[in-house]
């Protein structure tokens, strides 16, 4: 059985103040059935491990090098060094903006494994891909892509996040959430074979919020969510983890 994963990607928000949000979720039961994962920006890493509880802590990349002159990065050694245990890779944010293509990631989630990270790696499509009825032929090439073969439900979270949903307010319905799920499911089962395949966990991600996550949860093959702007309040990503629990 599958354990249930709600992941927050803080992006590039929060100061130490910003804390206060992380220690009010660690003194907040959680569901045996569930996980709860905050990736935070770099600054706060360390310190949030350190008030984190049973909250996991995340990066939300690391550099392909254990260790080399690359200004303004940080290794997966590094990540796991101040405490997370997993790392957030291949965001279509990191995509877009510093052009990182599907080699990159799985250079990227091979570090973390090394390291001892789960690799948690995002896929998706664009609105114009959308529209082009082109979704899982970019999202199959993403994962041929993306993942490296030593993959395992231990290493691997796969995170699908619609572009056009990102931030948007904008959600697929829960009849293309379910099909590209299945679709994943289906491509790392014949890829890793039934035992791997099926116990590596899906998240959706994009513009998911306490209004609509009982909805998009009930949908097979999510087994729980990477969120956005709404982790950064206790009480929004709050609703989120029990709607998981309870789905």
């Amino acid at each position: 059985m599958r354990r249930k994963l709600a992941a927050g990607n803080w992006k590039m928000n929060g100061l130490g103040a910003a804390l206060e949000e992380l220690r009010t979720l660690a003194t907040t039961p959680v569901p045996d059935n569930t996980d709860i994962l905050i990736c935070p920006p770099a600054t706060l890493l360390s310190r949030a491990a350190e008030v984190a509880g049973h909250v996991a802590i995340g990066g939300q990349d690391c550099h392909a090098n254990a260790t080399g002159a690359h200004t303004g990065d940080l290794s997966a050694e590094m990540l796991r060094d101040a405490g997370a245990t997993s790392v957030i890779l291949g965001h279509s944010e990191r995509r877009a903006d510093h052009d990182e293509h599907d080699e990159d990631v799985r250079a990227k989630a091979r570090a973390a494994w090394e390291a001892g990270l789960t690799a948690v790696i995002c896929v998706g499509e664009s609105l114009q891909e959308r529209e082009a009825d082109n979704t899982l032929d970019i999202i199959g090439g993403q994962l041929a892509g993306s993942i490296p073969d030593a993959a395992t439900g231990e290493n691997l979270v796969v995170a699908y996040e619609p572009i056009w949903a990102i931030g948007t307010g904008k959600v697929p319905t829960t009849a293309q959430i379910g099909d590209v799920h299945d679709f994943i499911r289906a491509r790392l089962e014949r890829r890793f074979g039934p035992g791997v395949g099926r116990s590596v966990r899906l998240l959706y991600g994009g513009s998911v919020k306490p209004s609509n996550a009982a909805e998009i949860f009930a949908v097979p093959n999510v087994d729980g969510a990477l969120v956005g702007g709404a982790s950064l309040k206790a009480s929004d990503f709050s609703g989120i983890i029990d709607a998981l629990s309870m789905a």
